[in-house]
């Protein structure tokens, strides 16, 4: 992966986990339909266009409720 670089992401988002997650999450709701938040992208595959996001800023992790129980905690 050439662009956007890992270490361009990282400022945007804290850990390498982090990012895998949000742009996994995203690039499946391209892939299902959802519209596209760029005008032009560089990358043809929907994993690359995620991380444009991101690189972007039109992409942002969101806060977790650490007091929130989620169903794969239980």
């Amino acid at each position: 992966m050439l662009y956007p670089s890992v270490d361009a992401l990282k400022v945007k988002i804290d850990s390498k986990y982090s990012l895998v997650s949000l742009a996994s999450k995203r690039a499946r709701a391209m892939q299902e339909g959802s519209s596209e938040r760029l005008s032009s992208y560089v990358s043809h595959k929907n994993v690359g266009k995620a991380l444009e996001e991101v690189a972007a800023g039109v992409l942002i992790q969101e806060k977790q409720d650490e007091s929130a129980i989620y169903e794969d905690e239980v």
